[in-house]
This record gives structure tokens, C-alpha cells and sequence, in this order.
């Protein structure tokens, strides 16, 4: 015997199904139905979500009922309760936050980079993770004096010294002078890049890539002409900084080594 739908309405003219309502918390990967724009919820205000996708791009979509996908089944999105904040598990580096945690009384180890962007990019990133294993970051203003400093500074078992060399690659100036530093108990390291904004990826900056400078002009005030910024380095580099969230924004040739420093200045 054939079963019949015991509702007799036509299925095109039935209200859809309701669908369950999903607080759109922070990080929360979904898809727009009308677009098919897919991404982690970064905020949520009054009657709007923002999505950022894998490339750092930025779209903001209303709250509709059955707006959005999560994990291929419709969902009405909605704005999380203020009354009970989400604590972030994850720090910006991408180690497990550890909320309350009190910073740790300062080693004698320090970490040298080379100039004060470099010293800031490292706190936007590593900071909690430096407070919580007591690690100093110091800038050099360049590393020309960087074996007369090394012996300065005299590092020992208890007090490791760690480096973050710009443009360390065969046949640079930069790493003939980090050859010369040979003491056991410093660890020189670097990244392939001319500048520290390199290492930030071009997608989080919202440029396609980081223009090429010809020898002999000053790099920063070079990709400030090519990109058709001002050239006030610092107001550039404070935009640069600014779109900055965590480790995925950076380049993987600048994350492995600041990583390495940390574990060997922290290395019982």
C-alpha cells in the first residue's frame, strides 16, 4: 500500500523547517548560503557577522534566519550572549592559553632581535608565551657589533643568549657576521627576508605581494613608493603591525625560527 503525507499542502507552499540557532562565537567556521563565502567568525555586532576567509579577506553578512552552513546543514546564526564571555584558548602563537597565568620573573637569557619593529612583531605573536617562560626581548639596531656584543653580554648555561637575524642567506653581509659568533651557548638564527615586514604574509596586509625594490634604495621607503603609501615608515609599519592577529599571518620562514630561539634560551 502506497503511504501518503497525511499534509496535503503543496511542499512548495509549506514554511521551511525550522533550523537550530548557533551563537556566532569567535572562530566558529561557516558558510554564507547566498555567496558561498566561507569563513571564521571574527565578530559579531548587532544584526551583522564578519567573516575572514583562509586568505585574511573580510566579508560582513547580515543575521538572517537560515543564512549560513555549519558543516553542510542550514543554521540561523545568532549574537552570542554577553553574559558569558569566551575566554580565547589559544594565544596568538598558537599555544594553549593559559588564563590567570602570572608572568614569571625575568631570566637572565635574553632574545636579541634586530630592530624595534622586529621587537614588536615578536610581542604581538609570542608575547604571552614570553611572559609565561620569564624571556626578554632586546633589539640590536642592526647586528654589525653583533660578536662584540655577544662576548659583552657573556652568555653561560643559566644565561642563553638567542638571535633573530634579517636576511640570513648564503653570501650576505648578515651571515658572514653571524658566522663569526661561535660561543655554545648563543644560538644565531634567521629568516630569508630583507625586512621584518616581510615575514608578515602580503594576504594580511590586503596586497598581492611585497613589490620588489631595485639595490641601493631604502627597501621600507621603496615598497611605501611602490605600494602608493606615504612615506612615513613608522605609520606604515604601524598598519602593517595593526593587521597582525597571530602566528597564521606571518610566514613560516619566521615562525619556525622565533620557535627555536624561545626552546633553546628556555632549555633546562
Amino acid at each position: 500500500m502506497r503511504s501518503y503525507d497525511p499534509d496535503l499542502t503543496p511542499s512548495w507552499k509549506r514554511p521551511p523547517a525550522p533550523v537550530p540557532e548557533v551563537p556566532a562565537e569567535p572562530d566558529l567556521v561557516v558558510e554564507e548560503v547566498g555567496t558561498g563565502f566561507c569563513g571564521a567568525v571574527i565578530r559579531c555586532e548587532a544584526g551583522t557577522v564578519t567573516l575572514e576567509d583562509r586568505f585574511g579577506k573580510h566579508r560582513v553578512f547580515p543575521l538572517a534566519p537560515r543564512g549560513f552552513l555549519l558543516e553542510g546543514r542550514p543554521v540561523t546564526l545568532v549574537r552570542p550572549s554577553a553574559a558569558a564571555p569566551v575566554r580565547p584558548t589559544r594565544t596568538a602563537s598558537g599555544s594553549i592559553a593559559v588564563p590567570g597565568a602570572r608572568a614569571r620573573v625575568a631570566r637572565a637569557g635574553r632574545i636579541y632581535v634586530e630592530g624595534r619593529h622586529d621587537a614588536e612583531l615578536v610581542e604581538r605573536v609570542w608575547g604571552d608565551d614570553l611572559r609565561i617562560e620569564g624571556v626578554v626581548v632586546e633589539y640590536l639596531e642592526g647586528v654589525d657589533d653583533l660578536p662584540a656584543i655577544v662576548r659583552d653580554f657573556a652568555p653561560g648555561p643559566d644565561a642563553r643568549l638567542g638571535v633573530l637575524v634579517d636576511h640570513l642567506v648564503p653570501g650576505s653581509k648578515e651571515s658572514r657576521i653571524a658566522a663569526q659568533v661561535t660561543d655554545a651557548h648563543t644560538l644565531v638564527v634567521g629568516h630569508p627576508y630583507i625586512d621584518i615586514w616581510e615575514a608578515v604574509k602580503p594576504s594580511a596586509v590586503g596586497i598581492p605581494a611585497w613589490p620588489a625594490v631595485p639595490r641601493g634604495q631604502d627597501w621600507k621607503k621603496g615598497v611605501c613608493r611602490a605600494l602608493g603609501w606615504p612615506e612615513n615608515t613608522g605609520a606604515a609599519w604601524q598598519h602593517i603591525l595593526s593587521r597582525v592577529r597571530g602566528w597564521k599571518d606571518l610566514e613560516p620562514e619566521l615562525l619556525g625560527r622565533v620557535e627555536e630561539l624561545i626552546d633553546f634560551v628556555t632549555a633546562p
